[in-house]
């Protein structure tokens, strides 16, 4: 059965504001339960989740935002956008929502890179993770193949490539990286593509997408996270993405021990837009799994 979609309009009018270093972002809540957070990726914004947002809410305090550069919140030009500065920001968010309570993650694509800052941070005691999943992403840049375009970003000419960016590019990268029988239709890239030039986004592009060397520089601190035996982890992956399918998830499984991964076929890079009701599916009984334990000693008692 279809998930119900959230139209952009809608979404929007549902957005709240808080101030983070004098910035203005945007940030939805729902729900109530344990806190889970939703960290979206590049170069889109937090309505990625909207097929996900009302089931999860009916057993969580569901929390998302548009990352400082994205979507609706502020994009400041003479900003050096980081990484670490967005988990920064997740904790600011969480903090001015008093959520105190150890943390579920669910993460895409660049929100992938801020999970994982996150986990590093809950073994240095300074973030409390309850468990966390990976959808596509670069979690290790020998595996990360990029887009033409983010190449073309990464180059001295970066500024240029952004500044010509528009929907039409947009889509025939997206043509690119969705599976083949679940490309967005016209009406969902406009969507996209009005998150992308919101606060004329396309003109800090090229400085965004600095996450893509800052990931080798922190690789090792990452990787050793997720090598860990604490937090509970999960990758859901869509096989046929080019930047981080199958060939992104045989590394994690070389690389982290008893890895739970779990791959959707004929999927691309946007799982939770391509085949939202498999990854509800696959999250949810990620969850439930992991609340067994906790199940069997609360009834010991």
């Amino acid at each position: 059965m279809p998930l119900t979609e959230i139209p952009l309009s809608a979404w929007r009018k549902r957005s709240q504001t808080f101030d983070f270093h004098g910035h203005t972002l945007r940030y939805w809540v729902a729900g109530q339960g344990e806190p889970l957070l939703l960290i979206h990726g590049f170069p889109t914004a937090s309505w990625d989740w909207h097929y996900l947002w009302q089931p999860l809410a009916q057993r969580n305090l569901v929390i998302a935002c548009d990352m400082l550069g994205f979507g609706d919140s502020a994009k400041p030009l003479d900003h050096g956008y980081c990484l670490l500065e967005q988990a920064d920001l997740q904790q600011a968010l969480l903090a001015h929502l008093r959520v105190e309570q150890p943390v579920h993650v669910l993460a895409h694509d660049y929100g992938d890179s801020v999970a994982q800052e996150l986990l590093a941070r809950h073994y240095e005691g300074r973030f409390h993770m309850a468990s966390c999943v990976f959808l596509n992403g670069g979690l290790f840049p020998e595996t990360h193949r990029p887009a033409l375009v983010q190449k073309l970003l990464l180059s001295p000419l970066g500024w240029m490539i952004g500044r010509a960016f528009g929907r039409n590019a947009l889509a025939n990268s997206f043509s690119q990286i969705f599976g083949p029988n679940t490309r967005p239709s016209e009406s969902a890239l406009d969507d996209f593509w009005s998150l992308i030039d919101c606060h004329d986004g396309t003109r800090i592009l090229h400085k965004l997408i600095a996450y893509i060397p800052q990931r080798g520089r922190m690789r090792e601190r990452w990787v050793a996270a997720m090598q860990r035996d604490g937090v509970p982890l999960r990758v859901i992956d869509g096989e046929m993405d080019p930047i981080s399918g199958a060939h992104m998830v045989e590394r994690y499984c070389e690389l982290v021990p008893h890895a739970d991964t779990v791959l959707l076929a004929n999927i691309g890079h946007y799982p939770q837009i391509e085949a939202p009701v498999q990854v509800l599916k696959h999250y949810l009984a990620f969850r439930e799994r992991i609340a067994g334990p906790v199940r069997e000693l609360a009834y010991l008692r």
